[in-house]
């Protein structure tokens, strides 16, 4: 559906506000924009078909963080009952204000499990390694089959449930789920052998070339000891401040040698070339939409950070502010979305059918 590049910077633009905000209004708008992208852009996905049952698992883990929240926090002025006080940890006033507090917090999260959904819906697991550095190939692996795992999962596991059933297995409590997880396990590990055949095949995770052992080992002694000094420089500024140009030029060496280094492992990497994705002006878009909503928020915590904290405990208000400025530049995380029903809504039949 686009440029990995701007996709990426986009979930990157929007998940940095879903960290540094906890006001339940600016939450609401980016949740709202992100299920319209993620609407739109998984229109017939299994892998939005997937992430679907993730995201009802975090809906679940955020109702749960509610009463959570509010038996182990005891404090406010609306109380609503009150548990016995010699009962261990959750003895004490049960307010209104501590689950309003465990209902933000919840939403945050799983506001940021939907960014991500999103991301992992517009975006090939392929095409984000591609994007890897050279010296970073090996984690670029492990990131894409980290991606793809869960979705991957839940779809066999869909799969083998719907054939036990047709089978005329009927799954009734707990011991009845054997016959779902011997296959599901069967499963997993051949896709797991697959995937790491195809990969190899195709030469993903690149190589290292023309690098002799004792070469190899050198960098690596190198990279340890940029590790130590950077290490070191922190823990210089960190308890002896008097001297802070030390610390300073510590940090800055381990800094160059650490990146000196990296180079040096990237141009000994041999790995395939595809053909680049071109970048268009709907990529512009992506891109733009979420970095100058980051930007905003960053400006707006550097003047007001108040107004990006929701606090309802005494002495502060149990209702959170809301800049409407602040929230229309929220919403601009919807834009690609916007875009994008707007085309298929003017699009041709034929086309809108044939369209991702």
């Amino acid at each position: 559906m686009g440029h990995t590049l701007a996709w990426l910077l986009w979930t990157l633009g929007v998940a940095l506000p879903v960290l540094l905000i906890r006001n339940p209004f600016y939450l609401a708008i980016v949740g709202l924009a992100s299920v319209l992208v993620y609407t739109a852009a998984g229109q017939g996905s299994d892998q939005a078909r997937s992430w679907r049952a993730l995201l009802k698992l975090g809906a679940l883990m955020w109702l749960v963080a509610v009463p959570l929240n509010a038996l182990m926090v005891h404090q406010g002025r609306l109380v609503l009952f009150t548990l016995p006080a010699h009962w261990p940890l959750v003895g004490g006033a049960i307010t209104f204000e501590a689950m309003a507090y465990g209902f933000v917090a919840g939403f945050g999260l799983w506001v940021l499990l939907l960014v991500f959904a999103t991301f992992n819906v517009c975006v090939d697991a392929s095409d984000l390694l591609r994007l890897a550095p050279p010296f970073l190939y090996q984690a670029g692996v492990v990131t894409s089959i980290a991606l793809t795992f869960m979705p991957q999962m839940l779809s066999s596991a869909r799969e083998i449930r719907e054939a036990q059933r047709i089978r005329g297995h009927r799954f009734r409590g707990w011991r009845s789920l054997l016959p779902l997880f011997v296959p599901l396990m069967t499963t997993g590990l051949e896709h797991a052998i697959e995937l790491a055949e195809s990969m190899e095949a195709r030469g993903f995770g690149g190589e290292l070339s023309a690098l002799t052992p004792r070469q190899t080992n050198r960098l690596r002694l190198m990279m340890l000891t940029a590790l130590a000094a950077a290490l070191a420089g922190l823990f210089l500024q960190t308890y002896y401040r008097r001297q802070p140009a030390v610390g300073l030029a510590l940090l800055a060496a381990a800094t160059i040698a650490l990146i000196t280094c990296l180079v040096v492992l990237g141009r000994h990497v041999r790995r395939s070339r595809f053909r680049r994705a071109g970048w268009t002006r709907d990529d512009a878009l992506v891109a733009g939409s979420g970095l100058l909503v980051a930007v905003a928020v960053l400006v707006v915590r550097a003047l007001e950070p108040l107004s990006l904290v929701y606090y309802p405990y005494p002495p502060y208000a149990l209702l959170p502010p809301f800049d409407p400025l602040l929230g229309a530049l929220l919403a601009l995380t919807a834009l690609p979305g916007v875009v994008w029903v707007l085309r298929q809504a003017g699009a041709p039949a034929g086309a809108r059918e044939l369209a991702p």
